[in-house]
């Protein structure tokens, strides 16, 4: 298979598996196997691609041109690989947690919801490979339309209302800012496609420069930078496997990815260094890390709680990609992965509490570990890579930012990443905590509670071990951590 037969595959399969999922929608067995089917050969094809680019290949593929000199073209680089290989592998994870989950919890309209899953993939990767802002910001945009029946799937008042946000903010952000942003680089420079060491130099005054980067900043609302952020805990109203799809699979990656996909092949991190362009916008991200943080300490609900949380963790990301060092680039592009992995495994998770013990408030957790010990356990896993402890993976991703703000001359920052690991502690170590060592509250028994359906036990197991695994043999994100960090 040619390199970009090979990256038309993974781009064209995830809609090809729509179509079959909406073809067989009459037999629950048949659907869900598709689903098996088209997200595991994705996995396969994007270890492959992986491979390849690591090995020396180059992937190119343009469409048409629809303006003169501005193409829907598709190129793989270091950055999108990466996000390309995270979306690939936890998308079949997902979808075997999605089966358990949505038969466990008995939701209605569930063709769509896998249907609507699969376009939201096919998005994703469409992100990953863009070549240019233009064909990514097209993509972007259909995230933002494909996720939106995900994100009001329960059709309540309330989960209406929550989609409302949810595609107010970002199309808003993105149309009123991102786009502007976009308009004005291709004004400047006359072009809009990414380029090792960035295309902005010699063609911005660097006075005006860090204006430009603020309306890619808050434009690129998935990244949740506050106070664009509203709509990610608006979005907890969805079923627990979408909410792992906003917090892990795609849409804040594909923000994250995006902000830094701009800093590194936009703007170019000497441009960055040189001329002190995120001077006072990183101290907005730094208080977005922190001001989260305590926001997730005061949220009883589960699910809130870890949607603050991830607000948080975008902004580490972020954080990493304008102190534009290379340890900074490399912390940054590595958290995408550790952080996907281990936030993925909490939400998974809260969803098994849901279905099994009916249960979405941490007040009410006392004691529930020993029935199911396993869905604590795993919680436990995914919470110690948060917070950056070895042997987990998260703590690779924490280190080189910290080594990234001590690059930068930048020890204040490097406080605000460690207070923010404590406080990473205080809100969610205390849930495993209380799940096995408190005593149920008077009147409560778990006799009749049991773990989860095997599905979502297996794709607990399979993510918190991965969390584990990411600490000994980080290698391959790490190697494409650092070649996006070089610019390639």
């Amino acid at each position: 298979m040619s390199a970009e037969t090979l990256m038309l595959a993974l781009m064209l399969l995830p809609l090809a598996g729509a179509v079959g999922i909406v073809a067989t929608r009459r037999n629950a067995n048949v659907r869900e196997g598709v689903t098996l089917i088209t997200a595991s050969a994705v996995a396969v094809l994007v270890v492959m691609l992986a491979n390849r680019f690591l090995n020396g290949e180059h992937f190119e593929l343009t469409l048409f041109e629809p303006i003169p000199g501005i193409a829907i073209a598709f190129k793989i680089e270091a950055l999108g690989m990466l996000f390309a290989l995270v979306a690939g592998l936890l998308w079949v994870v997902t979808s075997v947690y999605a089966i358990g989950y949505m038969r466990g919890h008995h939701e209605k309209n569930q063709t769509r919801f896998y249907a609507a899953f699969a376009v939201s993939i096919a998005a994703t990767m469409a992100i990953a490979f863009a070549g240019n802002l233009f064909t990514l910001f097209l993509f972007y945009e259909l995230l933002t339309l494909a996720t939106y029946p995900l994100v009001t799937h329960a059709g309540t008042p309330e989960a209406r209302r929550g989609g409302r946000i949810y595609l107010g903010i970002l199309l808003g952000t993105s149309i009123g800012l991102f786009l502007l942003g976009i308009l004005v680089t291709w004004a400047l420079t006359g072009r809009v496609d990414f380029a090792h060491g960035g295309i902005l130099a010699g063609h911005i005054d660097p006075a005006w420069a860090g204006l430009l980067y603020a309306l890619f900043l808050f434009g690129i609302g998935k990244a949740a930078v506050m106070p664009f952020h509203r709509w990610l805990p608006a979005a907890m109203v969805a079923p627990t496997p979408v909410s792992a799809l906003l917090h892990a699979v795609a849409v804040v990656k594909a923000g994250v990815f995006t902000l830094l996909k701009v800093t590194i092949y936009i703007f170019g991190s000497d441009f960055i260094l040189s001329n002190d362009v995120t001077g006072g916008l990183i101290w907005v991200v730094a208080a977005t890390i922190l001001g989260a943080s305590l926001v997730a300490m005061t949220k009883d609900n589960l699910k809130a709680r870890l949607a603050y949380s991830t607000v948080s963790q975008l902004s580490y990301i972020v954080l990493g990609a304008m102190l534009a060092s290379q340890a900074g680039l490399i912390g940054a592009s590595m958290h995408i992965a550790m952080h996907a992995f281990a936030k993925i495994t909490l939400f998974f998770a809260a969803g098994a509490i849901m279905v099994a013990a009916h249960k979405k408030y941490v007040s009410e957790l006392d004691g529930l570990g020993r029935a199911m010990p396993l869905t604590f356990a795993a919680f436990f896993i995914g919470t110690l890579s948060i917070i950056g402890l070895p042997p987990f993976g998260g703590m690779w991703s924490k280190w080189y930012l910290g080594l990234g703000a001590v690059e930068s001359g930048q020890l204040l920052l490097l406080g605000v990443l460690m207070v923010s690991s404590l406080l990473n502690i205080l809100y969610l170590l205390p849930i495993p905590i209380r799940a096995f060592f408190s005593t149920p509250a008077s009147g409560e028994h778990y006799t009749r509670i049991a773990e989860a359906p095997k599905p979502m036990l297996l794709a607990m197991i399979i993510t918190s071990g991965a969390s584990l695994i990411l600490f000994f043999y980080p290698d391959p994100f790490y190697q494409l951590a650092g070649l996006a960090a070089g610019g390639h």
